[in-house]
């Protein structure tokens, strides 16, 4: 646990910022610690009841929803938490990291899938009918979810937002959990892994990680170059003598959000392109098994007609693509 500082001149709070916090100093979150051992008891009981069911579920996937409970404790409770209400570039990072990182990890751990194949028949169904919802729908739409991404940091540093989290308790764990729910209405739509309202193609997903990239690169630089100090009232009465001025940790903040936005949005391109490549080999084997039901079932009749003296057809095997769904249009078949 920290220890805070008392200075002459009225600062409270913990002592001068080190490396080792990140590692040594702890706070307590109880709603998010809480909300973790929930969820995560709650991910294991599934894992369990799908493996008595007969149901082997993927090991990496438990890994990475578990791997993004025990960020998120880690972003709120270690030095990050001690920092963030102190120092911008602390509140930052953190913010990144609950914005971006925690829901990604959370949403390739399949979550809504697991749920689904570990509830009984009619809950199932009542579940995929609320995906397949009007309301689902519309939050799952790709201008939609991407809003939820691109807008939460400039709603933030730029409307009262940001001030009350630093000043007010409530709302800095308000900050804690909206965060990460507004990234998980991102990811989930655009990774596809869980049930979906309406599926939109991947390539949507590269697109929409681009212009996030230029969004990152747009409000760090107004932080960096705008001249404006946000929340420069609290800080000042913070009265903090140790550590970088207020324009210069505004810098470092500024640089980390744009940065650190742009690098951790790496393992989602990463994630994105594997499910492309997954869901292309699902495709093309779903396609395989027809064109050979199609032979076996031409052979069989082909048997049939020889056993009962017919003549054996000469007519050619259609071509495959003619009837592949997603290319006989190009080719000007008809359905």
């Amino acid at each position: 646990m920290h220890i805070s500082a008392v200075t002459a001149a009225g600062y409270h709070g913990p002592p001068p910022w080190q490396w080792a916090d990140l590692a040594t100093s702890w706070t307590v979150e109880p709603v998010v610690l809480a909300l973790s051992v929930l969820l995560g008891g709650g991910y294991l009981l599934g894992v369990r009841t799908v493996a008595r069911a007969g149901t082997r579920w993927q090991p990496t996937r438990t890994a990475a929803f578990l791997g993004g409970l025990l960020l998120w404790i880690w972003v709120t409770c270690s030095g990050l938490g001690v920092y963030e209400r102190i120092l911008f570039t602390d509140r930052a990072v953190q913010v990144v990291l609950l914005l971006m990182v925690v829901p990604l990890l959370l949403a390739l751990g399949a979550p809504v899938s697991l749920l689904v194949e570990a509830s009984p028949p009619a809950r199932r169904e009542r579940i995929l009918k609320a995906l397949r919802s009007g309301p689902s729908k519309l939050l799952m739409f790709p201008a939609v979810s991407t809003a939820l991404l691109m807008a939460p940091p400039w709603l933030l540093y730029f409307t009262p937002w940001y001030e009350k989290t630093l000043s007010s308790g409530a709302w800095n764990i308000g900050l804690h959990l909206s965060l990460v729910l507004l990234g998980l209405a991102y990811f989930w739509p655009r990774l596809q892994i869980d049930p979906v309202g309406h599926e939109y193609p991947h390539l949507i997903g590269l697109f929409i990680t681009f212009a996030e990239v230029i969004f990152d690169a747009g409000l760090g630089i107004v932080l960096i170059y705008g001249g404006h100090i946000v929340a420069e009232h609290y800080y000042v009465g913070l009265d903090r003598p140790w550590g970088p001025s207020l324009a210069q940790d505004q810098t470092w903040g500024g640089n980390s959000l744009w940065v650190l936005g742009d690098l951790v949005g790496l393992p989602f391109l990463c994630a994105l392109i594997r499910r492309m490549i997954v869901q292309g080999r699902e495709e093309t084997a779903a396609v395989d098994a027809a064109l050979d039901a199609q032979e076996e079932a031409r052979q069989e009749a082909r048997q049939a007609a020889v056993a009962a003296g017919e003549p054996e057809s000469e007519q050619g095997t259609r071509p495959w693509w003619l009837d592949d769904p997603n290319l006989k249009h190009r080719y000007g078949a008809g359905s």
